[in-house]
Parts: structure tokens; sequence; C-alpha cells
């Protein structure tokens, strides 16, 4: 189980996904919805996780649970 998230790379302005704690991307995107998309597929590769999804500006603007991850908040995450 591995969790992700959807940044904007600094320098060059391209939306990567990277695995939490990895220090490079697992791919870069051109838009956040493609990073998005990937980084769902890497935590359902890797047996489910949470999936970060970030501003531009670096906060966490959403967050997804993968299946068959454990949602640490059920009752409430009725978006996903």
């Amino acid at each position: 189980m591995s969790n992700y998230h959807v940044t904007k790379h600094k320098d060059s302005g391209i939306w990567q996904a990277k695995r939490a704690g990895a220090e490079r991307a697992g791919g870069l995107y051109n838009t956040q919805a493609e990073a998005e998309k990937a980084a769902k597929g890497f935590a359902a590769n890797s047996g489910g996780g949470e999936v970060r999804i970030h501003r531009p500006s670096g906060p966490i603007r959403d967050s997804d649970t993968v299946a068959p991850g454990n949602d640490p908040c059920p009752p409430k995450d009725t978006k996903h």
C-alpha cells in the first residue's frame, strides 16, 4: 500500500505523480487531471492507498482513497 501526491514541479511547472517519501516522481504530466489519474493507477497497483491532490501553490486541496486502502474517514468522504 502506497500513498501518492499530485504536485506541480517547482522548476518546470509540469504536474507530477510522486509516491510519498520518494525523491523522484513516478511520472510527469501536462495536466493535473493526467497526473491524478496516473497516481490513482499507481496506488491501485501497489495495493491501494491515499492520493493527495495539491493546489499549484502547494496546499492539499483534495484527498481520495484508492481501493483496497482503508479510508480514515469513511462517513465524511462522500464525493468519491
